[in-house]
């Protein structure tokens, strides 16, 4: 088992990827203590998978983000594995900008993760390393038309990727970047369907799938495959990396 004895931390994780990404670490072996802002949902996935501490916490805000690390760390009793997974679409447009929406779409994109990351860094310094993995998607490598702060957030999340990947290096503690293309999960129509009219969601997904080469949508399970495997020792001389699961869309 690729995880055997590692301690993971998994923000956003009781739905789409980031629960994807709860069983593939559990079945690798690993402990794991699951943050999400959704109680019920975390009651499910902890009753579906035995041992997974859950942590209810709202990431956006600033003690969220802090205390629900230290609750992951304290639960699992330290920890080698951070996913920080947390994200938000966003506003659609910069013209009348709703600043509330703005600064959450932020907080919780990028922010978070910072946090996380200098929360949890000591943890695995302690352990004689780590790997932190960050979510920014296909829109943090390029421009997004339908959600420009959402896009502006995950180019910063890249950005502080590949700065941690050379500031923790000395320590042994990874830093990498998975880069999702526009998934099948609940946060799907938060991209396509802001107008609710399902008709339009349906041209804005057939737009994007025209757009990918291999012609559809990514799985949430591929891209918690890539976390998997960044987060194992297979990708032990991997740091700093933005990589794309994309079916071959930033390709072009």
């Amino acid at each position: 088992m690729r995880l055997q004895g590692k301690l993971a931390i998994v923000t956003a994780a009781a739905s789409g990827m980031g629960r994807a990404g709860v069983e593939r670490f559990v079945r690798e072996g690993a402990q794991v203590a699951a943050i999400d802002i959704d109680p019920a949902a975390l009651k499910a996935l902890a009753a579906e998978f035995e041992g997974v501490h859950t942590i209810a916490a709202d990431l956006a805000t600033e003690q969220g983000a802090l205390d629900s690390i230290d609750q992951g760390v304290a639960a699992l009793g330290g920890a080698d594995i951070l996913w920080a997974h947390a994200g938000m679409p966003g506003p659609a447009s910069v013209e009348d900008l709703d600043m509330t929406a703005y600064r959450k779409a932020i907080d919780l994109n990028i922010t978070s993760a910072a946090l996380g990351a200098g929360r949890v860094a000591p943890h695995m310094r302690k352990r004689g390393g780590g790997s932190i993995i960050f979510t920014s998607s296909i829109s943090g490598l390029v421009g997004s038309m339908m959600s420009p702060i959402y896009s502006a957030a995950k180019f910063g999340v890249v950005g502080l990727g590949k700065s941690l990947a050379l500031a923790l290096a000395a320590d042994g503690i990874r830093v990498n970047v998975v880069c999702p293309g526009l998934a099948d999960t609940p946060m799907k129509l938060g991209f396509t369907g802001r107008s609710g009219d399902p008709a339009e969601a349906a041209a804005n997904e057939a737009k994007v799938v025209g757009a990918v080469p291999m012609g559809r949508l990514v799985k949430p399970g591929e891209v918690a495959d890539a976390a998997l495997w960044l987060a194992s020792d297979e990708a032990s001389f991997v740091t700093g990396v933005a990589l794309p699961v994309d079916g071959g869309f930033t390709a072009r």
